[in-house]
C-alpha cells in the first residue's frame, strides 16, 4: 500500500520532499531558499525575524545600493528628516536612547538602521550593489529563477528561490517631473532624491518645484543660503505645525535619563505612540476631531503667513485636512514670507533654457529665470514593479499592475505563487505608526513561510475573488474618508481610487494581520496534502530535551487564549489602563 501511495507523488523537488516527509515526524522543517529584494527598513526586519525564528533556510537579501537603509541612504537633500518623532521611528523592540532631537536629520536615521544590521549580523545575508532585474516562475522547481545585475562587475548573475519577498519600498523609484523642455534646461538640474552634495548653493537663484513633504523640508534651508528662491506650486496643501511635540534638542541630561532610568524611555515612547494611534478619526469625514483639527491648522497657517492674504488664498486648500500626506513643515510657511522667496502659483507650461514658463493665477505666462532648478517631485508611486515578475501562467506583474495595482491586504498579489511584499498597495503607510505596520506585515509573512516550510505546500497564492472582495470593501470604506476629496495626492491611482492606504487605522491593520486566512488562498500541495503528518511521531517525542507532558498544569489560567477577542485582550492588556497618557497632535 505504501509503494502504491508513494507512486501517486510526482518527480519534481517538491514531490520528492513530500515523499521524504513520510519518514519524518510531523511538521518537519524542510530546507527552503528565501530571496528578499531590498535592504531598507523592511528588508532588514525580514532578515532579523527569519534569522531569529527559522532553521534550515538559505536567505539572500539583494540590495542595489552600496549600503543598507534604503531611502535613508538615498535621500541626502538639505533638511531631510523624518516627520515622526525619532523615539517612535524605531522598531518596537529596538529603542534608541541617544537621539539628538525629536526630529533628527537623515544621518542619524541611517545610522540607526545600519547599526541594527551590524548589531544582529545581518550583513551575512546581504548582497550589496546587486539589483534584481527579473524573477520568473519555474514550474519544474516550483520556485523563482532570478536574474540579478552585479553593479560592480556589470554582469548578470542568476539565483533561485522557493519564496520571493519584495521589500523594495514604495518611495524608492524617483522620477523627474513630466514637463516639456526639462532636458533643454542650461542651468544646474537637481532632484531631491539624488542630491549632489558638491553643488554650491550660496548666492544662487534657485527654483524649487514641489510643495510636498520634501519641498517643505527643503525650502527653509534654501531660503537661508540662496540669494533668492522661486517656489513653484501647482496645488495648495495643508502644512501642519508640529503639534504636541515641537522640535526639541535633547539635552545630555535627558539622554542620560532615557539610558539609565528604568521605564523612562518606555513611558515616553508609549505616550507618543498613544498620540499617533489616537489620530485616525482625523481622516474620517465629518468627525468632531477632523473639523477641530482643520480649524486649528487653518488658524496656524494664517498666523504664520501674516498679513499676506494673497499668499494665504493660494496656499490654504479647500479640500479636507489629510487628503494629501500631512507635512509638519517647521519653518516652511515663515520662509515663504521672506523677501528673497517668491511663490509662483500655477502650472509650469514648459521649462526653458533659463528657467520655468508658468501660466500663473493672473492668466498670464511668466518666465522665471534661475541658476539652478531643484525638483522635489517625488517618486513613481504606481506600485508597478521595476522589473518583470512572471507567474506560473506567464503573467507579468508589471502588466497586471500597469494601470491599477490591487493587492491582498498589502502583502501579496493574486495569481503570483510564493510571492509576498511589504508596503504593497493599500498598506497603512499614512494611517498611523508606519514601522509598527511593517512589523505586522513581516510577522504575517513569517507565519506564511512557516506554514510553507512545515507542510508539503508547493504553491500558495491569493485567490482573485479574495482580492476583488478586499478591493470592493476598501473602495466603499474610502468613501467616508478625507482621502477621496478632490486633491492631487500620490495616495490615489489614475482613476481617483485610493490605492496607497489601508481602510482603517494602524491598530485595525495589526489585528487583521494576526492570523493567516488560508481560505483566501489557492494552495497546491506536493503529493497527498497530508504528507506533512509524516511517520506518526510528534517532534516532541524525538526531542530528548522536551517536556513530554507539557500540557499537564496546575490550573487553566496559563493556557493560551482560544478566541480572537481573548487574544486581543491579552495582547493589549485590556483592563489595565485607567488614565491614558498621550501626546495630543490635534
Amino acid at each position: 500500500m505504501t509503494a502504491e501511495f508513494v507512486s501517486r507523488f510526482g518527480e519534481d523537488p517538491a514531490d520528492r520532499d513530500a515523499v521524504r516527509r513520510l519518514k519524518s515526524p510531523i511538521h518537519d522543517e524542510r530546507q527552503i531558499r528565501i530571496a528578499v529584494i531590498g535592504a531598507g527598513a523592511s528588508g532588514l526586519l525580514l532578515a532579523y525575524q527569519i534569522q531569529k525564528h527559522f532553521n534550515n533556510y538559505m536567505l539572500t537579501v539583494y540590495e542595489k545600493n552600496p549600503a543598507v537603509a534604503g531611502t535613508w541612504y538615498e535621500n541626502r537633500y538639505p533638511g531631510c528628516a523624518c516627520d515622526v518623532p525619532s523615539h517612535n521611528y524605531t522598531w518596537s523592540f529596538e529603542p534608541k536612547t541617544d537621539w539628538s532631537s525629536v526630529y533628527p536629520g537623515r544621518d542619524e536615521i541611517f545610522e540607526y538602521f545600519e547599526g541594527f544590521a551590524k548589531k544582529y549580523q545581518l550583513y551575512r545575508y546581504i548582497q550589496l550593489q546587486h539589483q534584481v532585474v527579473g524573477a520568473y516562475w519555474n514550474n519544474s522547481r516550483a520556485g523563482y529563477d532570478l536574474k540579478i545585475k552585479d553593479l560592480v562587475q556589470d554582469k548578470i548573475v542568476e539565483d533561485r528561490c522557493d519564496i520571493l519577498i519584495n521589500a523594495g519600498g514604495v518611495l524608492n523609484n524617483w522620477r523627474w517631473p513630466d514637463i516639456p523642455g526639462l532636458k533643454g534646461y542650461k542651468g544646474t538640474l537637481l532632484h531631491a532624491a539624488r542630491w549632489d552634495e558638491s553643488v554650491e548653493l550660496k548666492g544662487k537663484r534657485v527654483g524649487l518645484i514641489g510643495n510636498g513633504s520634501t519641498g517643505v523640508q527643503l525650502l527653509p534651508f534654501l531660503q537661508e543660503i540662496c540669494s533668492n528662491v522661486t517656489v513653484f506650486i501647482r496645488q495648495p496643501g495643508w502644512v501642519s505645525p508640529v503639534q504636541g511635540l515641537q522640535q526639541h534638542q535633547f539635552s545630555e541630561e535627558e539622554r542620560w535619563k532615557f539610558a539609565t532610568n528604568p521605564g523612562a524611555l518606555q513611558t515616553y515612547r508609549k505616550t507618543v505612540e498613544n498620540g499617533l494611534n489616537g489620530m485616525f478619526s482625523v481622516y474620517l469625514k465629518g468627525t468632531k476631531l477632523s473639523e477641530e483639527t482643520r480649524q486649528y491648522i487653518l488658524g496656524q497657517m494664517r498666523e504664520k503667513l501674516g498679513d499676506n492674504k494673497h499668499l494665504a488664498e493660494q496656499l490654504i486648500p479647500k479640500f479636507s485636512f489629510g487628503c494629501r500626506r500631512l507635512t509638519p513643515g517647521p519653518g516652511y510657511l515663515e520662509a515663504l514670507t521672506k523677501p528673497n522667496v517668491r511663490v509662483s502659483y500655477g502650472n509650469i507650461k514648459a521649462i526653458t533654457e533659463r528657467g520655468c514658463l508658468v501660466t500663473e493665477d493672473d492668466g498670464n505666462e511668466h518666465e522665471h529665470c534661475v541658476d539652478m532648478l531643484v525638483c522635489a517631485t517625488g517618486f513613481d508611486t504606481s506600485f508597478r514593479p521595476r522589473f518583470p515578475i512572471v507567474s506560473h501562467t506567464g503573467v507579468n506583474l508589471q502588466d497586471k499592475w500597469a494601470t491599477k495595482a490591487e493587492s491582498y491586504l498589502g502583502v501579496a498579489a493574486a495569481g503570483f505563487p510564493n510571492y509576498m511584499c511589504t508596503l504593497g498597495p493599500n498598506s497603512p503607510i499614512g494611517n498611523g505608526p508606519v514601522l509598527a505596520a511593517v512589523e505586522a506585515q513581516v510577522e504575517w509573512i513569517c507565519r506564511m513561510i512557516d506554514r510553507y516550510q512545515t507542510t508539503n505546500i508547493k504553491m500558495f497564492t491569493p485567490k482573485e475573488e479574495a482580492v476583488r472582495d478586499f478591493v470592493e470593501f476598501k473602495d466603499q470604506f474610502m468613501e467616508k474618508t478625507v482621502w477621496t476629496d478632490d486633491c492631487h495626492s500620490w495616495y490615489k491611482g489614475p482613476e481617483g481610487e485610493v490605492r496607497a492606504l489601508w481602510p482603517g487605522s494602524s491598530l485595525h491593520y495589526m489585528e487583521c494581520m494576526k492570523d493567516l486566512r488560508l481560505d483566501d488562498f489557492s494552495v497546491t500541495y506536493a503529493g497527498n496534502r497530508f504528507a506533512w503528518l509524516g511517520n506518526g511521531y510528534s517532534r516532541t517525542e524525538v526531542d530528548d530535551t522536551a517536556d513530554w507532558s507539557y500540557y499537564i498544569r496546575e490550573n487553566d489560567d496559563d493556557s493560551p487564549p482560544l478566541t480572537t477577542a481573548e487574544k486581543r485582550k491579552m495582547l493589549s492588556k485590556s483592563g489595565t489602563v485607567k488614565d491614558r497618557d498621550m501626546v495630543k497632535y490635534t
